[in-house]
């Protein structure tokens, strides 16, 4: 298990974490800072310069994730884990990560008043780098707008804890406290066992009126999809994407949909890659879009957008599989597609 303590830099989540630690039988403390500060020399600079943050690296996203699994399979028990997370999709990623090891994530946030965020800042001091003071709490000033952004996603993904008036020891006996009650629950995100070779997946398209297309907005990965998953062993890949439109938005296709393009994706480590298919599953007018209903721990919303939405909302290469997919529809034919480049 891994208790994930979130909150504003200088929220004091090192320091709740240490307390813990002492409080929960075996447990131990994992930073993912390191990994960071790791990061920093084994980079080149040219790479290291494109990014104004380390988590905006997706090789720490990664190795946060399989530090953990590591770690947990060395030493068993649980890992308490200070690290603020103020991106959700950054979150999607690292707790969708764990939970297709099969690891719980148990997510906590830190919530002073600011003003008292604030003067804790002010009084933060790091002897062992007592020059980098002023930089560090620069840093953390600059970064209580964007943590306001998020509270909102946090404060309805975490059990919160109002550490206002309470010190760290305080703050973790409520931890640990929440974690033996239930209040601080595990995170319900779904637990796609990770891929051990190349993969079958079928996708739906699903329009409304306007001929926009629909797309929903999974927890436990970043980046905006279309409904659909990975065929099964010896399951239609069409029936597969009827199936999953059912399981993930509680609509059920009366017809067997249309192919509209074959994409092999290339394997990329740690991914395996494969064969990803798109089906047009049609027309949803108003009243049975207004049926649609999302399993909470895969999903957490959906939309139809234009073209243009989505180019913003897919990751590129899922674009490019629908800028594809559209334009095979228009054409009343089907694209075959390596990389989503047509051939042939």
């Amino acid at each position: 298990m891994i208790v994930w303590i979130n909150g504003a830099f200088g929220a004091g989540k090192t320091s709740t974490a240490r307390e813990l630690i002492d409080l929960i039988p075996n447990s131990t403390l994992y930073d993912p800072e390191l990994i960071g500060g790791h990061l920093r020399r084994l980079l080149p600079q040219k790479r290291l310069a494109e990014v104004t943050d380390y988590q905006d690296l997706p090789i720490w996203r990664r190795l946060v994730v399989d530090t953990a699994a590591a770690l947990l399979a060395e030493l068993g028990g649980v890992l308490v884990v200070p690290m603020t997370l103020l991106r959700q999709e950054y979150r999607d990623e690292i707790f969708g990560g764990l939970a297709s090891r099969r690891i719980p994530v148990r997510h906590v946030l830190l919530q002073p008043d600011e003003t008292i965020l604030r003067e804790r800042i002010a009084a933060r001091e790091d002897p062992d780098i007592p020059d980098a003071d002023q930089r560090v709490r620069q840093w953390a000033y600059e970064h209580i707008e964007p943590y306001r952004g998020a509270l909102a996603w946090i404060g309805a993904d975490a059990h919160v804890v109002d550490t206002s008036r309470i010190d760290p020891l305080e703050t973790a006996q409520r931890i640990a406290m929440a974690i033996r009650n239930g209040e601080a629950a595990v995170c319900e995100i779904v637990q796609t066992p990770e891929p051990t070779a190349e993969t079958l997946a079928a996708g739906v398209l699903l329009f409304d009126e306007q001929d926009r297309v629909l797309l929903v907005d999974p927890t436990y990965k970043p980046g905006w999809e279309f409904p659909g998953g990975v065929v099964e062993q010896g399951e239609p890949p069409a029936r597969a994407g009827m199936r999953e439109v059912a399981e993930e938005l509680g609509i059920e296709l009366a017809e067997v949909p249309r192919l509209l393009v074959i994409d092999w994706e290339a394997p990329r480590p740690p991914g395996f890659g494969g064969l990803r298919l798109l089906f047009d599953g049609g027309t949803l007018d108003s009243g049975r879009a207004g049926q649609v209903l999302l399993p909470g721990s895969e999903l957490r919303g959906w939309r139809f957008v234009g073209e243009q939405e989505a180019a913003e909302l897919l990751p590129p290469a899922r674009y490019e599989r629908l800028r594809w997919a559209l334009r095979a529809r228009e054409r009343g034919t089907v694209l075959n597609l390596e990389a989503g480049v047509p051939v042939g």
